[in-house]
């Protein structure tokens, strides 16, 4: 089954065509790296697939839900994190976990027993009456993570969600998108650092709007006969007449 599906998607501000005319289909359990210099249309179309934006043209569902007439399914079966860590800062782990579970519907017992399950996976049963502020860079992403799944939802829309993170605490991040795609849960990411990328399955390229390159890593790097994914997305990015 898959998870996205798009056809022809646009979206038009205006004379501006910020996404033009993309399609792609990802299997439920995939990781996907949507990557693209900035200005290509990657937010633009990542809003559209979260139901937050609708579009000018085209189709597209979203966990089996219409995007232009099921947004509010979409956003019920979808998790969101953002490089900016959409945390309450002045509550505690424990506090935050429950705050969206209940947001995202879910009884009392489910929303103790998750917040039981992610404090020990996590290793922070410690810090549970931690605030946010207080806590590392690393251990604020990971708990970023664990809230935008915790209710079991069908896909995760990452956006940029390592920016400023060390290496280590990178990988260990992707560790546990590892775990949970493992578990059937689709992971769609954007990123800057094409090291990342090489941890994707499959990888597309915006440049201006349009999907330039749909593969996975390893076959990418073989069509443009180079070393690497950052090799790809240059050559891909000169391309761009766009400004950023």
């Amino acid at each position: 089954m898959k998870a996205i599906i798009t056809k022809d998607l646009t979206k038009k501000f205006g004379d501006f065509t910020a996404v033009d005319n993309i399609g792609f289909e990802i299997p439920e359990g995939e990781i996907f790296g949507f990557l693209g210099a900035n200005g290509a249309g990657k937010t633009t179309a990542m809003r559209m697939l979260c139901g937050l934006l609708s579009p000018t043209s085209g189709e597209g569902t979203v966990a089996g839900f219409d995007i232009y007439k099921e947004t509010n399914k979409i956003k019920q079966n979808i998790g969101y994190m953002s490089q900016k860590f959409s945390l309450y800062e002045d509550l505690t782990i424990k506090e935050n976990m429950r705050l969206f579970g209940g947001i995202y519907g879910m009884n009392h017992q489910e929303i103790k027993d998750k917040t039981r399950q992610f404090l020990k996976e996590l290793a922070l049963e410690s810090e549970r009456n931690t605030l946010i502020r207080s806590l590392p860079l690393g251990i604020k992403q990971k708990v970023s993570f664990a809230v935008s799944s915790f209710h079991s939802p069908k896909i995760i829309f990452l956006d940029e969600p390592t920016g400023g993170v060390d290496p280590i605490a990178r990988r260990t991040f992707w560790e546990m998108i590892y775990q949970a795609s493992e578990r059937g849960i689709t992971i769609f990411v954007t990123t800057h650092y094409m090291d990342e990328a090489e941890y994707c399955d499959r990888v597309s390229i915006m440049v201006d709007g349009q999907i330039k390159a749909l593969d996975s890593p390893l076959r990418l790097k073989n069509e443009y006969k180079v070393q690497t994914m950052d090799e790809v997305f240059r050559l891909l990015a000169r391309q761009s007449a766009r400004n950023d």
